[in-house]
């Protein structure tokens, strides 16, 4: 298709209604599938004689819209996270929708919400990212990561919640009035840039430390799982397209249901959350109907590619088939495929196009780029070469190579952190505990692990995927109580 329209969801929150009117008026100009961005938004591509009829039901819907233009970035969240994968946390969702509700304008800079005890939403690809407090209920860190550029700058202050909105539109004005010095700029200042905010009605205080960003771990984000005492259910798609039979079906089903939301994530799907148990059967119905394939490999999942870009998904089905065949592991990693100058990715390595020879429009020699991020963490800024001017032949080989790389940084970490002084050893005695499952009386011990779950020994509780199970009765994480070995006679 020619063009592409961009359709917001704020947060990547999706009202079922809303969706499918949405999808009914892409139906009449016989647009069969769409799909979701990186940036938690609805993609619709159409020929251009279908956009003044496209366009006319948008307006009459009052859904705002984009055509082959992205000037009003969408704000995304770690919402769709919530509840699912992050716990232990005062961030909930009526904290969420106050603030989306409470910003009253379109940015036309990238904003970004988000937990600080996560990675599934990337948190700094965004030029304004709110990273909420971990030890200060209500109060976040901010970070600003110029436009154009990869320059970061942390504020030294945490903003109360309620100021968010304030302080995003203060910022903005302040970069775009001032666009030579923040705009495509490497000596942009920082410093200079909160000096011009108006801080004197604004409620904020010292940050005692800097945000500290998570080590990525991805969580299996497909298929449905029990979380608490429900059940939610995620839909990843290969070739990142959704039909639009399927959506409406899904938007049908909720309605029925009563679930009033759906969520895109920045990994290009959908999730739903709050199913049911007495609904469980309907929605496995529903993905039998369409034949929705589930558990895709976790080599194919972790990739991240740019929107509208059938070069990169072919890249990335090349070399998940590659990763594949060798059996490669590839866990903790987020691979991005970048084919375009100035695209925002979000990656632990990083797999770069460019040409050998690239003048006056003449490209030719193609060829690849590996770089890894600082300590392979996604949301470091900075990025060394790990392999350059890889023809495609060489490319799963060198990628390869550069995740062995990463799992030997990961084994130097764990054995400084083994390092103990002999002496300290002696003379502290350290109480060990397992994990007993209220209804069978099951244990998981960390030392051990759990062969029947593929969970490696010395896999601390606290890190298990939200979707774990009791090997032997199928209850869910949260049925597990943290109790001494020596309670058990262990």
């Amino acid at each position: 298709m020619a063009n592409t329209v961009f359709i917001n969801f704020r947060g990547g929150i999706i009202s079922p209604g809303d969706l499918y009117n949405i999808l009914l008026a892409a139906q009449k100009i016989k647009v069969l599938y769409v799909r979701f961005g990186l940036r938690q938004q609805l993609l619709v591509d159409l020929e251009s004689y279908s956009i003044p009829l496209f366009s006319e039901e948008l307006e009459k819907l009052n859904i705002p819209f984009e055509i082959n233009t992205s000037n009003f970035p969408n704000i995304i969240s770690s919402f769709p996270a919530e509840e699912v994968f992050i716990r232990n946390t005062w961030l909930s969702e009526g904290v969420y929708k106050d603030i989306f509700d409470a910003i009253d304008y379109t940015p036309t800079l990238k904003v970004n919400i988000c937990d600080a005890n996560q990675s599934f939403t990337p948190m700094l690809t965004g030029n304004i990212n709110w990273v909420a407090s971990a030890t200060s209920q209500h109060y976040w860190h901010l970070i600003i990561r110029f436009p154009k550029t990869n320059i970061i700058y942390e504020w030294e202050q945490l903003c109360y919640t309620n100021d968010i909105p304030k302080v995003t539109r203060a910022i903005e004005e302040i970069i775009k009035d001032n666009a030579a010095a923040y705009i495509d700029n490497a000596a942009a200042d920082g410093n200079k840039l909160f000096a011009a905010l108006a801080t004197e009605n604004l409620s904020i205080k010292p940050a005692e430390k800097k945000a500290d960003l998570p080590q990525f771990n991805l969580p299996y984000y497909e298929g449905l799982n029990r979380y608490d005492n429900k059940y939610w259910l995620g839909i990843y798609r290969r070739d990142e397209m959704f039909s639009i039979d399927f959506l409406k079906s899904i938007c049908q089903l909720c309605s029925d249901t009563k679930l009033g939301q759906i969520c895109c994530t920045a990994w290009k799907t959908i999730m739903i959350k709050g199913i049911e148990e007495k609904d469980k059967a309907r929605w496995n119905l529903l993905l039998e109907k369409f034949q929705i394939n589930m558990r895709h490999a976790a080599n194919e999942l972790n990739f991240q590619v740019e929107d509208n870009c059938e070069e990169g998904l072919a890249l990335k089905n090349f070399l998940v088939k590659n990763l594949s065949i060798d059996d490669t592991r590839t866990f903790g990693i987020c691979i991005g495929i970048k084919t375009r100058k100035k695209s925002e990715i979000f990656s632990s390595i990083l797999v770069r196009k460019r040409y050998l020879i690239d003048f006056l429009g003449i490209k030719l020699l193609k060829v690849y780029d590996i770089l890894c991020a600082k300590d392979f963490n996604p949301n470091e800024r900075t990025e060394e070469i790990f392999s350059s001017g890889n023809p495609k032949v060489v490319l799963p080989e060198q990628l390869r190579r550069s995740v062995l790389k990463y799992y030997d940084y990961r084994a130097g970490i764990t054995k400084k952190a083994a390092v103990v002084p002999v002496k300290q050893v002696a003379e502290k005695k350290v109480e060990e505990y397992v994990y007993q499952c209220s209804s069978c009386q099951s244990v998981y011990d960390p030392v051990i692990g759990d062969t029947a779950n593929a969970i490696a020994a010395g896999t601390a509780f606290e890190i298990l995927p939200a979707g774990y199970e009791c090997p032997v009765c199928e209850a869910g994480k949260e049925s597990f109580r943290k109790i001494k070995k020596t309670a058990l006679g262990l």
